[in-house]
């Protein structure tokens, strides 16, 4: 069903890892250059865009492909090149291409591997700006779009068809967390030749890695948890062979969504702490679960570390060391009753992103989903009093003492 072929004796994974590293301590110790007589212990900043040549011949060997010699920010940049590394040694894959948003690293694979006439089956629970990106392929550019629910492969194997391209999931969906059976429904993807996409943003590749699960492509909004410090706006797509990355890649220069060298720098620091960061929000975030399920004025709480949440076992599976600083609730009083929760928290802040040092709330019938009709928030499980909120760092006592206060006042 797609023209993509897999070469079935290349190694899928980025490398074998010959320190025996754990994940945690990889990314303290990123890809770096070398210098004479001592060793770099952070990244430098290559904020030029140009690099120059001594022979015709070099230069026009550095098009030929992305692990090329530097020439042009556009096609590489050294420390551009060390992010890509560092997040592919992360996710398990053989290159990455980073981009200059979460919204420019989607956009860049699905035009790279879209036509017209070609079909996507899309998980429904999504990211607002995937689904409207969506809509627009079917519209503008004659791309079909089947959404599915994400935890049936009968029913994503009922949605092929001769001409299905794309099979695009998130790990855990935005906004109100569904888990998706990333290793069922990728088998089936992969058995009819379609390439496979997942946005790893919420997860982070601490707590899942879905190239381990058979995906083609992973993709991050490192505006979140990667840079985590609400400071940058990059994005990032890992592919698990190097033909897809090469395919990709190419279509990249054309779209031109570059990262500009300052915002990788600034991801890869963030990056060394990602480790501490994640615990402290999944820790944080299942404590506050726990405490808004008993509370009255709320009447849902999506988050997988519940025992209450439809995904918690294959959560338990998928994510066994943690389920993320991101939950969704529902409030008795709808629309009204989330637009004056979300203006009366103090500590946490009414804003969109997650994924940073600060707690965030969210209203997304109204922002990030406002696109979709009363029945196509419904059928994403998205209510008039669904409160997004991204948990922060602050101390889990001051965060809740926050909520409560704001939840009183309903």
């Amino acid at each position: 069903m797609s023209d993509f072929h897999r070469p079935e004796t290349q190694d899928r994974r980025h490398h074998e890892n010959p320190d025996g590293l754990r994940p945690e301590s990889r990314i303290v110790h990123p890809p770096l250059g070398e210098v004479a007589g001592s060793r770099l212990l952070g990244v430098p900043l290559y904020q030029s865009h140009l690099f120059a040549f001594d022979t015709s011949d070099s230069l026009s060997q550095a098009f030929e492909g992305p692990d090329g010699a530097y020439f042009y920010n556009r096609y590489g940049n050294p420390t551009v090149r060390s992010l890509e590394d560092a997040v592919a040694d992360l996710e398990g894959g053989t290159g990455a291409v980073a981009t200059a948003s979460g919204m420019g690293a989607i956009n860049t694979v699905l035009l790279a591997l879209l036509r017209a006439g070609d079909h996507v089956i899309a998980q429904r629970s999504l990211y607002g700006g995937t689904v409207g990106l969506l809509a627009d392929l079917a519209e503008r550019r004659g791309v079909e779009v089947t959404h599915v629910s994400g935890d049936d492969p009968a029913e994503v194997e009922a949605a092929l068809r001769p001409n299905t391209r794309v099979l695009y999931l998130e790990t855990v969906s935005n906004p109100i967390t569904r888990v998706t059976d990333l290793p069922a429904l990728i088998a089936v993807a992969r058995q009819a030749g379609v390439v496979s996409v997942v946005d790893n943003t919420f997860a982070t590749p601490l707590l899942c890695r879905p190239i381990e699960h058979g995906a083609d492509i992973v993709i991050h909004s490192a505006t979140k948890y990667l840079g985590g410090h609400s400071d940058v706006l990059v994005g990032i797509a890992v592919f698990a062979d190097q033909e897809l990355h090469r395919e990709v890649w190419q279509y990249s220069l054309e779209l031109g969504a570059s990262v500009d060298p300052f915002a990788a720098w600034l991801t890869l620091r963030g990056l060394q702490t990602l480790a501490l960061r994640v615990r402290r929000h999944c820790d944080t975030t299942l404590d506050l679960a726990g405490r808004l399920a008993a509370h009255p004025a709320v009447t849902a709480v999506h988050y997988p570390g519940l025992p209450s949440h439809p995904d918690h076992e294959l959560a338990r599976r998928l994510l066994p060391d943690g389920h993320g600083g991101v939950l969704a609730f529902d409030l008795a009083g709808g629309r009204e009753a989330a637009r004056a929760f979300t203006e009366s928290v103090r500590l946490a802040s009414l804003a969109p992103s997650l994924g940073g040092v600060h707690s965030l709330v969210l209203h997304p019938a109204s922002t990030s989903h406002r696109m979709l009709s009363d029945e196509e928030l419904a059928a994403a499980g998205i209510g008039p009093g669904t409160v997004r909120m991204s948990v922060g760092i602050e101390h889990p006592e001051d965060i809740w003492a926050d909520v409560e206060q704001a939840l009183a006042k309903l």
